[in-house]
Protein backbone atom coordinates (compact mmCIF):
# COMPACT_ATOMS: atom_id res chain seq x y z
CA UNK A 1 0.00 0.00 0.00
CA UNK A 2 2.79 2.20 0.54
CA UNK A 3 4.52 1.63 -2.51
CA UNK A 4 1.08 2.54 -4.67
CA UNK A 5 0.41 6.18 -2.60
CA UNK A 6 4.16 6.72 -2.85
CA UNK A 7 4.03 5.91 -6.69
CA UNK A 8 0.87 8.20 -7.03
CA UNK A 9 2.63 10.55 -4.94
CA UNK A 10 5.22 11.13 -7.34
CA UNK A 11 3.09 10.63 -10.85
CA UNK A 12 0.73 13.91 -9.00
CA UNK A 13 4.53 15.43 -8.32
CA UNK A 14 5.58 15.02 -12.16
CA UNK A 15 2.42 16.16 -13.55
CA UNK A 16 2.58 19.05 -11.59
CA UNK A 17 6.25 19.88 -12.62
CA UNK A 18 4.64 19.63 -16.65
CA UNK A 19 2.58 22.41 -15.91
CA UNK A 20 5.35 24.82 -15.78
CA UNK A 21 8.12 22.96 -16.67
CA UNK A 22 11.73 24.86 -16.36
CA UNK A 23 9.50 28.69 -16.94
CA UNK A 24 8.57 31.08 -13.75
CA UNK A 25 8.46 34.22 -16.09
CA UNK A 26 4.51 34.12 -15.96
CA UNK A 27 2.02 34.56 -13.72
CA UNK A 28 0.34 31.15 -14.26
CA UNK A 29 3.88 29.28 -14.10
CA UNK A 30 5.04 30.83 -10.99
CA UNK A 31 1.52 30.06 -9.07
CA UNK A 32 2.01 26.77 -10.36
CA UNK A 33 5.66 26.59 -9.50
CA UNK A 34 4.90 28.26 -6.03
CA UNK A 35 2.31 24.88 -5.32
CA UNK A 36 5.34 22.78 -6.35
CA UNK A 37 7.63 24.51 -3.83
CA UNK A 38 5.27 24.06 -0.86
CA UNK A 39 3.53 20.93 -1.67
CA UNK A 40 6.72 18.82 -3.09
CA UNK A 41 10.05 20.34 -1.08
CA UNK A 42 8.04 20.36 1.93
CA UNK A 43 8.40 24.69 1.92
CA UNK A 44 5.06 25.43 3.79
CA UNK A 45 7.45 23.48 6.90
CA UNK A 46 9.65 26.11 6.44
CA UNK A 47 7.11 29.29 6.80
CA UNK A 48 8.27 29.52 10.34
CA UNK A 49 11.50 28.01 11.07
CA UNK A 50 14.39 29.07 8.67
CA UNK A 51 17.25 27.88 11.11
CA UNK A 52 18.96 31.11 10.38
CA UNK A 53 21.84 31.59 12.42
CA UNK A 54 25.25 33.52 11.60
CA UNK A 55 28.35 31.84 11.96
CA UNK A 56 30.75 34.65 11.58
CA UNK A 57 30.46 38.34 11.05
CA UNK A 58 28.83 38.79 7.53
CA UNK A 59 28.36 34.72 7.14
CA UNK A 60 25.18 33.48 7.66
CA UNK A 61 23.58 29.38 7.15
CA UNK A 62 19.95 28.42 6.94
CA UNK A 63 17.54 25.79 5.55
CA UNK A 64 15.96 26.57 1.80
CA UNK A 65 14.74 30.30 1.16
CA UNK A 66 11.52 31.35 -0.19
CA UNK A 67 11.39 34.41 -2.40
CA UNK A 68 9.68 36.72 0.49
CA UNK A 69 12.78 35.39 2.76
CA UNK A 70 15.39 36.07 -0.19
CA UNK A 71 13.10 39.64 -0.45
CA UNK A 72 14.31 40.17 3.82
CA UNK A 73 17.96 38.78 3.24
CA UNK A 74 18.42 41.59 0.44
CA UNK A 75 16.88 44.36 3.63
CA UNK A 76 19.70 42.90 5.77
CA UNK A 77 22.78 43.47 3.11
CA UNK A 78 23.33 40.08 1.75
CA UNK A 79 25.16 40.23 -1.33
CA UNK A 80 25.75 36.07 -2.56
CA UNK A 81 23.75 32.83 -1.96
CA UNK A 82 25.22 29.31 -1.77
CA UNK A 83 22.69 26.65 -2.46
CA UNK A 84 24.38 23.29 -1.49
CA UNK A 85 21.19 21.81 -3.54
CA UNK A 86 22.60 21.42 -7.30
CA UNK A 87 21.72 23.61 -10.25
CA UNK A 88 18.45 21.37 -12.01
CA UNK A 89 15.32 23.15 -13.16
CA UNK A 90 13.35 22.40 -10.19
CA UNK A 91 10.71 25.04 -8.26
CA UNK A 92 13.24 25.77 -5.87
CA UNK A 93 15.73 27.08 -7.87
CA UNK A 94 13.58 28.84 -10.50
CA UNK A 95 12.08 30.61 -7.79
CA UNK A 96 15.45 31.59 -5.87
CA UNK A 97 17.06 32.24 -8.76
CA UNK A 98 13.91 34.65 -9.83
CA UNK A 99 14.18 36.16 -6.20
CA UNK A 100 17.46 37.08 -6.56
CA UNK A 101 17.64 38.05 -9.64
CA UNK A 102 15.03 41.23 -8.69
CA UNK A 103 16.91 41.80 -5.44
CA UNK A 104 20.61 42.15 -6.74
CA UNK A 105 21.51 38.84 -4.91
CA UNK A 106 24.26 36.83 -6.71
CA UNK A 107 23.39 32.82 -6.72
CA UNK A 108 25.82 29.96 -6.69
CA UNK A 109 24.48 26.56 -7.03
CA UNK A 110 26.93 23.24 -6.30
CA UNK A 111 26.61 20.02 -6.45
CA UNK A 112 29.47 19.28 -4.47
CA UNK A 113 27.66 18.41 -1.03
CA UNK A 114 25.83 15.34 0.18
CA UNK A 115 24.34 14.74 3.71
CA UNK A 116 24.11 10.76 3.61
CA UNK A 117 27.50 9.94 2.06
CA UNK A 118 31.24 10.82 1.52
CA UNK A 119 32.68 12.48 -1.40
CA UNK A 120 36.00 12.69 -2.78
CA UNK A 121 38.52 14.83 -1.61
CA UNK A 122 38.65 16.94 -4.34
CA UNK A 123 35.42 17.79 -4.42
CA UNK A 124 35.79 18.88 -0.27
CA UNK A 125 38.67 20.92 -1.50
CA UNK A 126 36.44 22.44 -4.26
CA UNK A 127 33.80 23.67 -2.01
CA UNK A 128 36.52 24.90 0.68
CA UNK A 129 37.63 27.68 -2.32
CA UNK A 130 34.52 28.47 -3.30
CA UNK A 131 33.09 29.08 0.18
CA UNK A 132 36.57 31.12 0.58
CA UNK A 133 35.46 32.98 -3.02
CA UNK A 134 32.30 34.15 -2.09
CA UNK A 135 31.65 37.98 -1.69
CA UNK A 136 30.11 39.07 2.00
CA UNK A 137 27.79 39.27 3.58
CA UNK A 138 26.39 35.61 2.11
CA UNK A 139 24.13 33.00 2.92
CA UNK A 140 24.85 29.03 2.79
CA UNK A 141 22.00 27.21 2.40
CA UNK A 142 20.86 23.05 1.78
CA UNK A 143 17.33 21.97 2.12
CA UNK A 144 16.30 21.80 5.70
CA UNK A 145 19.88 23.69 6.61
CA UNK A 146 20.81 21.01 9.17
CA UNK A 147 23.46 18.53 7.55
CA UNK A 148 24.64 19.87 4.16
CA UNK A 149 24.86 23.56 5.47
CA UNK A 150 26.12 22.24 8.68
CA UNK A 151 29.37 20.42 6.97
CA UNK A 152 29.75 23.48 4.74
CA UNK A 153 29.67 26.06 7.85
CA UNK A 154 32.76 24.00 9.68
CA UNK A 155 34.64 24.27 6.84
CA UNK A 156 34.21 27.63 6.18
CA UNK A 157 35.28 28.18 10.06
CA UNK A 158 38.20 25.82 10.18
CA UNK A 159 39.42 27.18 6.25
CA UNK A 160 38.49 30.86 6.68
CA UNK A 161 38.43 31.92 10.58
CA UNK A 162 40.71 30.25 11.88
CA UNK A 163 38.31 27.94 14.24
CA UNK A 164 39.11 25.22 16.31
CA UNK A 165 38.07 21.24 15.36
CA UNK A 166 35.43 21.53 18.74
CA UNK A 167 34.36 24.78 17.50
CA UNK A 168 33.50 23.45 13.83
CA UNK A 169 32.06 20.31 15.05
CA UNK A 170 29.12 22.78 16.89
CA UNK A 171 28.05 23.19 12.96
CA UNK A 172 26.83 19.64 13.13
CA UNK A 173 24.31 19.70 16.17
CA UNK A 174 20.55 19.04 17.33
CA UNK A 175 20.00 23.02 17.62
CA UNK A 176 20.34 22.68 13.51
CA UNK A 177 18.12 19.58 14.04
CA UNK A 178 21.36 17.57 12.64
CA UNK A 179 21.29 13.92 13.83
CA UNK A 180 24.61 12.46 14.20
CA UNK A 181 22.50 8.88 15.02
CA UNK A 182 21.17 8.80 11.30
CA UNK A 183 22.81 7.99 7.92
CA UNK A 184 23.69 12.08 7.84
CA UNK A 185 26.27 10.93 11.01
CA UNK A 186 28.49 10.22 8.60
CA UNK A 187 29.62 13.96 8.21
CA UNK A 188 30.49 14.01 11.85
CA UNK A 189 32.46 10.95 11.22
CA UNK A 190 34.59 12.66 8.60
CA UNK A 191 35.73 15.42 10.75
CA UNK A 192 36.23 13.07 13.85
CA UNK A 193 38.48 11.11 10.69
CA UNK A 194 40.36 14.87 10.57
CA UNK A 195 40.35 15.18 14.64
CA UNK A 196 42.22 12.11 14.63
CA UNK A 197 44.96 12.72 12.38
CA UNK A 198 45.22 16.00 13.65
CA UNK A 199 45.76 14.77 17.14
CA UNK A 200 48.43 11.99 16.22
CA UNK A 201 50.25 14.47 13.66
CA UNK A 202 49.65 17.80 14.69
CA UNK A 203 48.16 20.63 12.90
CA UNK A 204 47.08 19.97 9.17
CA UNK A 205 44.97 22.64 7.26
CA UNK A 206 41.71 21.45 6.68
CA UNK A 207 42.29 21.83 2.82
CA UNK A 208 45.30 20.53 2.78
CA UNK A 209 44.26 17.41 4.58
CA UNK A 210 41.34 17.03 2.17
CA UNK A 211 43.99 16.85 -0.47
CA UNK A 212 46.68 14.62 0.48
CA UNK A 213 45.44 12.84 3.88
CA UNK A 214 41.60 12.09 3.43
CA UNK A 215 40.56 8.48 2.94
CA UNK A 216 37.40 8.47 1.29
CA UNK A 217 37.55 4.18 2.41
CA UNK A 218 37.58 5.33 6.25
CA UNK A 219 35.29 8.02 5.58
CA UNK A 220 32.56 5.05 4.08
CA UNK A 221 32.94 2.84 6.65
CA UNK A 222 30.94 4.94 8.90
CA UNK A 223 27.92 2.76 7.93
CA UNK A 224 29.29 -0.15 10.30
CA UNK A 225 29.48 1.79 13.34
CA UNK A 226 27.99 1.39 16.39
CA UNK A 227 28.93 4.28 18.55
CA UNK A 228 28.87 7.50 18.68
CA UNK A 229 30.83 9.90 20.76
Amino acid sequence: MFKSLKKGFKKLERAEVGQFGNDVSTPRTRHLAMWHFHLFDHAFLRGLWTNLHEIAPGVWRSNQPSPRRIARYARMGIKTILSLRGDKDVSFNLLEQQACDAHGITLITTNKAAARGALAGKDYVALIDLLASLEKPFLIHCKSGADRAGLASALYLLHCEGATIKEAKKMLSWRFMHLKSTKTGILDHILRLYEQDVAARGPIPIRDWFEHDYDIRKARQFKTLRSFP
